[in-house]
């Protein structure tokens, strides 16, 4: 048994090479910031579009959590994206079973040090973490909010998507509040974007949220949040 999942292992890794766009590749190292000195150094890209990450991941949804993490271990970017989607789906898969999706819940914060870069958390938090906490108590967001790392930090506002989602918005409110002056562009990028999603499902509590931060926030947070605003409203509430 243990060959034949080990065996799985392998074809997953295989198919994903065969995948392989070395073009492709070289536009997303520098895209995802790759370089030294940047917030991904050492990254290393195959080139995979996301979809066919996607239809691999679903064939390989019997991967057990020790094989995932080999795959999350790993420095290629397609094999900890395709990992995380494997984990999406296992957790849609437990449906009402609670502790199943506790135990990747908890699989999932153990690993937020290799889920470090964007698109991988924002691809992955709403849909394990948002989802989880809904159900759960959400003080757990705002200690990631408060983390030194940033990656714990952009999972913190990214999974409250799930909340917005239900119309809840007070904890990204919440989480938006503690970030409200953090220092790295993709922080304020996120938050903005947490705020825009509130803002299209009610304006009023956005305008309120903004009307006593909006001379605090960085400039891109608040072009984030007014972003879906009449041109004339953006400007105004640029000026003031």
């Amino acid at each position: 048994m243990q060959n034949e999942l080990n065996s799985e292992l392998k074809n997953l890794k295989r198919e994903l090479q065969e995948q392989e766009n070395p073009i492709q590749a070289k536009v997303l190292q520098r895209f995802f910031k790759t370089g030294k000195g940047e917030y991904a150094e050492g990254d290393i890209f195959l080139g995979i579009k996301v979809p066919i990450q996607r239809k691999i991941a679903k064939k390989y949804i019997g991967l057990s959590l020790k094989e995932i993490q080999e795959l999350l271990n790993s420095k290629i970017h397609e094999h900890r994206l395709v990992a995380l989607l494997i984990l999406i789906e296992k957790y849609k898969k437990a449906k009402k079973n609670q502790i199943e999706k506790r135990r990747i819940f908890e699989f999932y914060l153990d690993n937020t040090k290799n889920i470090n870069n964007w698109d991988l958390v924002d691809l992955s938090a709403p849909n394990i973490v948002g989802n989880f906490l809904q159900k759960e108590k959400s003080f757990i967001l705002r200690e990631l909010a408060k983390s030194e790392n940033i990656w714990k930090r952009r999972i913190a506002i990214i999974s409250t998507y799930a909340f917005i989602k239900k119309r809840i918005f007070g904890e990204t409110l919440a989480i938006s509040e503690i970030l409200l002056h953090d220092e790295h562009d993709l922080i304020h990028k996120a938050v903005g974007w947490m705020l825009r999603e509130i803002g299209k499902r009610n304006k009023e509590i956005l305008e309120l949220f903004l009307s006593t931060r909006n001379k605090d926030m960085p400039r891109t947070m608040l072009r984030y949040a007014i972003e879906k605003f009449p041109k004339e409203e953006r400007e105004k509430w640029m000026k003031r």
